[in-house]
C-alpha cells in the first residue's frame, strides 16, 4: 500500500474567539499557513482540537467548513472516536458523509475495556466505514494500552485499518507491532519528540503537534532521514527537541495555541476546564520559540 495521507499530519488545534465560539476567520488563515508550512494532511477534532468541548454540531460545522477550505491541497482526516462504539460507529459514518478522506479513531477512554473489547470496538467501526482508519493508541490519555498482537490482528482482519498512531513512548512496543503487522500497516509517530527514533524502526512519519509551527523543519529532518542524510537529521531533531519538550509542559493544546498567537496566526483562547499560560510559562515559551524558530515573533 502506498502511503496515502504523507509523512507530516498535523493534528490541528480550533481556534476561538474571546467568546469560547469557533473562530472560522483565523481557521481559514491556519489552513493556509499549515498547507504552506509542511502539511500533507489536516486531523481535525482531535484532542488537540479540544474535540472533548465541541459539541457534535460544532463538529460537524467546523468538518464542512474545513473540507471547504483545503479542497485537494492536501488530506483531511476527522477525529471520529469515542468511548462508546456505537457513538463511534455513528461519528464515523457521519464523517464518511462529510467526504473525509480517512478517520482517526482512539482507543476507548475511561471504560478501560480488555483486549477482547478493544478488537470489538474497533471491529465494529471498521465495518461500519469504506473510510481507512488510523488507530490511536495514547495510554496517557486513554487509562489502557492496546497490545501489539490486538494492533496487529486488527491490521490483519480489517483492510481499512491501515494504520497507527503510536503515543505510547514506548519504542520496544512500536517495534513489536512492526513485527506483527504486515508489511503495508503505516505507522506515524504520535510524539514530536520521537519522530526520528520511530523512522529509524519503521514509522513513516508523524502525527504532529509542532509542525503548526517548525512543519518544513520536520519535514525536512524526515526527507533527510529517508535520503540517508542521518547526521542532517540528527541535526534538526536535536534543534528542535527541546521546542518539542516545551509544547507539552502543559496540557496540550495550551502551549501550541500559545505559540500560535506569539505568531500571529490564531487567539490562545481555550475552553475550560483548559486554561491559558501564565506569565512565566508565556516568557519561557517565547524564549524557546527565538532560538527555534526562524519567522520573528510577533509582538503586541
Amino acid at each position: 500500500m502506498k502511503n496515502p495521507f504523507g509523512q507530516i499530519l498535523t493534528a490541528m488545534v480550533t481556534p476561538f474567539n474571546s467568546d469560547l465560539k469557533i473562530d472560522f476567520e483565523s481557521t481559514e488563515k491556519l489552513i493556509d499557513h499549515l498547507i504552506k508550512n509542511g502539511t500533507d494532511s489536516i486531523v481535525v477534532a482531535g484532542t488537540t482540537g479540544e474535540s472533548p468541548t465541541l459539541s457534535h454540531d460544532e463538529e460537524r460545522e467546523l468538518c464542512k467548513f474545513v473540507k471547504k477550505c483545503v479542497g485537494n491541497k492536501v488530506k483531511f482526516i476527522l477525529g471520529a472516536g469515542s468511548n462508546s462504539t456505537q457513538t463511534a460507529v455513528e461519528a464515523t459514518k457521519e464523517a464518511e458523509k462529510l467526504d473525509v478522506d480517512g478517520i482517526l479513531s482512539v482507543v476507548p477512554y475511561y471504560n478501560k475495556p480488555n483486549q477482547s473489547g478493544l478488537l470489538k470496538h474497533f471491529g465494529e467501526i471498521a465495518k461500519s466505514t469504506s473510510l481507512p482508519i488510523i488507530l490511536y493508541n495514547i495510554p496517557g490519555r486513554t487509562g489502557i494500552n492496546m497490545d501489539p498482537v490486538t494492533t496487529a490482528d486488527l491490521a490483519y482482519k480489517h483492510k481499512n485499518i491501515i494504520g497507527y498512531k503510536d503515543a505510547t513512548g514506548n519504542l520496544e512496543q512500536t517495534s513489536m507491532v512492526i513485527q506483527l503487522a504486515h508489511d503495508e500497516f503505516l505507522i506515524y509517530s504520535g510524539d514530536d519528540s520521537l519522530t526520528l527514533p520511530m523512522l529509524s524502526i519503521g514509522a513513516i512519519g508523524v502525527i504532529s503537534v509542532a509542525s503548526h509551527i517548525v512543519g518544513n523543519e520536520i519535514k525536512e529532518m524526515i526527507n533527510s532521514y529517508f535520503a540517508g542524510k542521518i547526521n542532517s537529521a540528527k541535526e534538526i531533531h536535536n534543534k528542535l527537541f527541546l521546542l518539542f519538550k516545551a509544547l507539552f509542559k502543559q496540557p496540550n493544546p495550551t502551549c501550541i495555541k500559545a505559540a500560535l498567537e506569539i505568531l500571529g496566526i490564531c487567539k490562545s483562547d481555550l475552553r475550560p476546564p483548559l486554561v491559558k499560560l501564565n506569565e512565566n510559562e508565556l516568557n519561557e515559551l517565547k524564549q524557546i520559540i527565538n532560538k527555534t524558530c526562524k519567522k520573528q515573533l510577533v509582538t503586541k
